[in-house]
């Protein structure tokens, strides 16, 4: 693990809300263990172990039924552990895995049945290496016929350079993060509206709502026991919710890879969900209805 960065909250506390039956973290990862998942060479960064065993205590902790497990780029497109997680998960998991343009339809397939629905695109630039927009625009074509969507990872700076290339994918769009708005800038500032304006006119395109311990510039509660925490996020968050409430996500993002300023709480983290999404219906769409129509149509109501 990387020295300047810190290891997943020890002692997470219970939330305070009580998540809608069937909710859906909808945005975590596994790592390792490296001993039999090895990190990719390539990785620009180095996590702690992060087991699925961890993962689904947390999530019956938090009180939620199922995972959306993310593959993350410490991995690169070995999606092994993923798909151990997946094969050990009771049918509890759905995955977005990371795949090279020379994937073979076998593999995808395979990838399918053991319960893929998505993969990844990353632009963020201190995490990858750039990979050429028309070999992505190749690997979202391959898997628009399996049903598949893809994931895009951004800052929001660099949306109106990527703003063609999103709105031309023949898939599902699911968003990272809000776009990792500047939660310094207004959130009816030009930067957000352009944000908005992505989501309001293609309706394929979706955004999770999830990460205010990566956006916030205030930071965790200042007291011990305070639950109301990254209170600068709400308002961003919250108009993504109530605009657009049929295709938001939520999840928690555990293990919280290279963080250095503080490592969140996972309860803290479910608490913020009232939050932005403050009526009952906006919590079963976000937490259930949403995801379960993306990763389990053939359950979803």
């Amino acid at each position: 693990m990387d020295p300047d960065w810190l290891p997943f909250h020890p002692n997470p506390s219970r939330p305070a809300f009580r998540a809608p039956a069937g909710a859906v973290d909808a945005h975590c990862h596994v790592f390792g263990p490296q001993a039999r998942f090895p990190f990719a060479p390539e990785r620009k960064y180095t996590p702690c172990d992060a087991s699925k065993e961890q993962l689904f205590a947390l999530r019956d902790l938090l009180g939620f039924e199922r995972n959306v497990i993310v593959q993350a780029t410490c991995h690169g497109n070995d999606n092994r552990a993923l798909l151990d997680a997946l094969q050990h998960s009771n049918g509890k998991a759905r995955g977005v895995a990371s795949v090279a343009r020379d994937v073979s339809d076998a593999a995808l397939e395979a990838m399918h049945a053991a319960g893929v629905r998505g993969t990844r695109f990353n632009f963020v630039r201190r995490l990858v290496e750039f990979t050429p927009r028309e070999m992505l625009a190749e690997i979202a074509q391959r898997i628009a016929p399996l049903g598949w969507h893809v994931v895009v990872y951004f800052e929001a700076q660099d949306l109106p350079g990527l703003w063609d290339f999103f709105t031309a994918l023949p898939t599902v769009v699911v968003v990272d993060h809000l776009g990792r708005p500047d939660v310094r800038k207004p959130v009816d500032g030009p930067e957000f509206e352009r944000f908005v304006k992505l989501l309001g006119e293609h309706p394929n395109i979706w955004s999770k709502v999830s990460c205010p311990e990566r956006l916030s510039a205030s930071g965790p509660p200042a007291l011990e026991g305070e639950r109301n925490a990254y209170r600068d996020v709400v308002p961003f968050a919250r108009r993504i919710v109530e605009a657009f409430p049929e295709r938001v996500l939520w999840g928690t993002d555990w293990p919280h890879p290279n963080l250095k300023s503080h490592m969140p709480d996972d309860g803290l983290l479910a608490d913020f969900i009232p939050h932005i999404a403050p009526a009952p219906e906006l919590q079963r769409k976000l937490l259930v209805d949403n995801p379960m129509h993306l990763y389990w149509p053939e359950e979803a109501k």
